[in-house]
């Protein structure tokens, strides 16, 4: 079972869904010890920085030792920074050494919607099937800065930015894989075997 933490933040139907059609088991939860012992947690996310993290607090111990695989997923993959820009400083969970920063004006519209491709600078698991220059689904106005060794793929949008991470058990995308048709399928059904194993 696939634990999706329901903290006060969206997107949470359409990743259970999706889980749920690539055959996976999922289940919305604020529950800590259903969260405790799932297979595999989900970190969704859309909105600010600081109160997600304000919401995240009953979890956190959860989050920062679990051995499972640990999806974060927009909001979520920023939260897993040290820390944030938006609307001042604040801390994250400091998984992916790095800081979350706003797109400088220069590269155009803010927020960065809609379908944009995505560069595959690392083998994984997750973007097993998936070919590089693919297309995903954004929606964000901030970004994050971190490490090459934590960074799976990479996106132009008037600069290069990380799109996708990983550390250990952790991977986070900035893109919506539920909102990305066969190919965010791919990479949630590669999720759901990952917590199989």
């Amino acid at each position: 079972m696939i634990a999706i933490i329901d903290y006060g933040v969206g997107n949470i139907r359409s990743i259970h869904k999706a889980i749920e059609f690539v055959g996976g088991r999922a289940v919305v939860t604020k529950d800590i010890e259903i969260i405790r012992n799932a297979d595999g947690i989900v970190l969704p996310g859309v909105g600010a920085f600081k109160p997600a993290m304000e919401n995240l607090k009953p979890y956190m111990d959860i989050i920062l030792n679990t051995d499972v695989p640990l999806l974060g997923i927009c909001l979520g993959m920023q939260l897993f920074a040290t820390e944030s820009e938006e609307r001042g400083l604040h801390r994250g969970l400091n998984i992916i050494p790095g800081r979350v920063v706003r797109f400088p004006k220069t590269v155009g519209k803010i927020p960065h919607m809609g379908w944009n491709q995505i560069e595959i600078v690392r083998d994984h698991e997750v973007l097993d099937g998936v070919e590089n220059g693919s297309y995903v689904y954004f929606v964000h106005s901030y970004h994050m800065q971190t490490s090459d060794e934590f960074v799976l793929t990479k996106t132009e949008y008037g600069m290069e930015f990380v799109s996708g991470v990983a550390r250990d058990n952790v991977v986070g995308f900035q893109f919506h894989p539920e909102k990305s048709g066969k190919v965010g399928l791919r990479i949630i059904e590669n999720f759901v075997k990952m917590c199989k194993r």
